[in-house]
């Protein structure tokens, strides 16, 4: 059997005659197979070539695909599902939850004297609200951004209290179910340090007292009868303001909501202003670390099981001071 010819041959390579048949054929065949080889040399070639272009089409098309994405789904994200309306807004021009009537600090611009809602932790609210709509709201402190959390929760109670008379001339309610309340902390906040300890060494502070008539120093024991009563699904502390050591803390705030929370059902429990060093500690202390259920920025909400019967607030963990 003659041996086969290359299909493709270099030219240097010395041909190799086996028989005149052999030889004839090879000679006939051998510009079609000079030429194919050239062919395909020039067609891996021209691959080469294309890869590149390919591979810069297809990330620009990725590319484009990301960037739609992204613009659409951060174009129009409400905080509630689509297909739901919102409530009847119940305090005639206050804003509702997906208007752009109010106002959030800049994430870049943050300081310490800004107390307001950032536009993430608005939401983490609102939502909670949105959820337990009609329920009983109570928030300790005033701002526009909270009176638009009445309107959501359209046919159940709010109640604010609040220490500053300037903001509460300012504030207009429409509802029945929305009241407000001037208060009076006589506190400062630079009182935390003993106060904590007070808390810990005292009977009179546990959970299984009576809030009313309570001898703890951290009681608030003013606050309107209807205060007491309610049953209390959700509680905002975010005053008084507390922003300097001879202004009136949040302490008694946090402790009276951690009270009121375990002398009901399951409560809500929303700390704003936990980079600060007094709602930090005292959130931990009352409202305990285990019953931390989301957090967005500055905001931690607590979720609390009625159980007036404990005698400790955090059994599992306490704070070392000395």
């Amino acid at each position: 059997m003659p041996p086969e010819v290359p299909h493709c041959r270099s030219p240097v390579t010395p041909q190799v005659r086996f028989s005149s048949l052999v030889s004839l054929k090879a000679q006939l065949d051998q510009p079609y197979q000079h030429k194919h080889c050239r062919g395909s040399k020039n067609m891996n070639f021209s691959r080469k070539k294309l890869i590149p272009f390919l591979v810069l089409i297809l990330s620009i098309i990725s590319v484009l695909r990301l960037l739609r994405i992204a613009i659409t789904t951060s174009s129009s994200s409400p905080p509630f599902p689509a297909s739901t309306a919102l409530p009847p807004t119940a305090l005639g021009d206050a804003c509702s939850p997906l208007s752009t009537c109010s106002k959030f600090p800049s994430e870049k611009n943050v300081s310490a004297n800004v107390t307001g809602l950032r536009e993430k932790e608005y939401r983490l609210l609102s939502n909670l609200i949105w959820q337990k709509a009609p329920c009983n709201l109570l928030i300790f402190g005033i701002d526009p951004q909270y009176v638009s959390l009445s309107s959501i929760n359209a046919g159940g109670t709010t109640i604010f209290l609040e220490d500053d008379h300037n903001k509460i001339s300012t504030l207009k309610t429409n509802s029945n179910t929305t009241r407000v309340y001037q208060v009076d902390y006589q506190i400062p906040a630079k009182e935390a340090y003993k106060l904590l300890k007070h808390a810990r060494e005292n009977p009179d502070c546990a959970p299984s007292s009576k809030l009313q008539l309570s001898k703890c120093q951290l009681a608030l024991k003013n606050l309107p009868q209807e205060v007491y009563e309610l049953k209390w699904d959700v509680v905002v502390v975010d005053g008084p303001s507390g922003s300097t050591p001879d202004e009136p803390g949040r302490m008694a705030a946090i402790y009276t909501a951690s009270m009121m929370a375990r002398n009901g059902n399951i409560t809500d429990v929303v700390v704003h202003d936990v980079d600060r060093m007094i709602e930090k500690w005292f959130s931990w202390e009352f409202l305990c670390d285990e019953n931390l259920v989301s957090s967005k920025g500055r905001l931690w909400n607590f979720r609390i099981t009625g159980q007036s019967n404990s005698t400790n607030f955090c059994p599992a963990k306490t704070i070392t001071i000395e």
